[in-house]
């Protein structure tokens, strides 16, 4: 027999749609705890189709961020020795969309940059109008580890802007896992790339199974962040296993049933927002408000060369 193979619908260049680590494969179990026996026995498992009484939020606010490494720097010590330092800026973002008027719009976006490095003596960068503030990361501050320093300024640009344009009865959801924005009310986490596989075979193989407008039943993960969290497939054209799969996440202060009723509400809401291959290369997980919100960010951004020369001028000590 000639054995199956599928062609992930994602553009190549961005990776594919799932990830494992160490190519040990789609079957490599995460170490995380799981619990399956929330909304309904691990025994029982099935695909759960969106409930003809469960009604979309009237308005959605997705939101993103983005982070581009300026530069890599060195500092000077007086003592002569040396730290490495990235100058980083980012931006972030929500997109408001009015699902009674069909509309979106911008509803508010913020940038910011910083100088990260472990250095003592490190200073704010400032180079015309351009600032770099010092953010000082703990331990010895390796190159390879500065980038990651980056995305708590950013979840924190990314809480500051969605908290200036919430309203009662709206839901928030969030581009990547909700780490420390798990507090936040009517939340959740959209996680479009599968790194790890955190159910056993049978359990996945209900996630597999699952049609377009289908989730599997709420089970919570025991990680550091720790929350309930499901599967849903967003509509696709038939493919690799795991096409159009993404997983969800509401914080673990919620209780069962809430967490249930924001898992069937996902159901009705999403599906609506996916993205299609010809438009889209990480269709249909990309959604088309947050793929158009990470273009309006990286234009904000600037110019990434003319940036680079500023911060050039700025460490030989020319001022334009």
């Amino acid at each position: 027999m000639t054995p199956k193979f599928f062609v992930d619908t994602w553009d190549p260049a961005y990776g594919a749609s799932f990830e494992a680590a160490g190519g040990a494969g789609p079957a490599a179990p995460s170490s995380a705890q799981v619990d399956a026996d929330v909304e309904l026995p691990a025994t029982d498992w099935r695909a759960i189709d969106a409930r003809p009484d469960v009604r979309a939020p009237d308005v959605v606010l997705l939101v993103d961020g983005v982070r581009r490494i300026d530069a890599s720097v060195w500092t000077a010590e007086e003592d002569g020795g040396s730290f490495p330092g990235i100058a980083a800026s980012y931006a972030a973002g929500v997109v408001r969309c009015d699902l009674d008027r069909g509309a979106a719009e911008l509803a508010g976006a913020r940038v910011g940059r910083g100088l990260f490095t472990a250095s003592p003596s490190a200073q704010d960068v400032v180079a015309g109008a351009i600032r770099y503030p010092v953010h000082r990361v703990s331990g010895t501050g390796e190159l390879s580890k500065l980038p990651a320093a980056v995305q708590a300024p950013l979840t924190a640009l990314e809480v500051a802007v969605s908290d200036a344009v919430r309203t009662d009865g709206d839901l928030l959801v969030v581009d990547g896992p909700l780490r420390s924005r798990r507090n936040l009310p009517r939340t959740l986490g959209y996680i479009k790339t599968q790194h790890s596989q955190y159910l056993d075979a049978r359990l996945t193989a209900v996630v597999t199974g699952l049609a377009p407008g289908q989730r599997c039943p709420v089970f919570r993960l025991g990680t550091a962040w720790g929350g309930w969290s499901w599967y849903l497939r967003l509509p696709v054209s038939a493919g690799a296993p795991w096409a159009g799969i993404v997983r969800m996440e509401c914080s673990a202060d919620l209780t069962v049933p809430e967490a249930v009723a924001l898992a069937d509400l996902s159901l009705v809401t999403l599906p609506r927002f996916a993205s299609t291959p010809y438009k889209d290369p990480r269709a249909p997980q990309n959604l088309v408000p947050i793929a158009g919100l990470e273009r309006r960010l990286r234009g904000m951004l600037g110019d990434a060369r003319l940036l680079h020369r500023v911060l050039t001028a700025a460490a030989r000590g020319i001022r334009r």
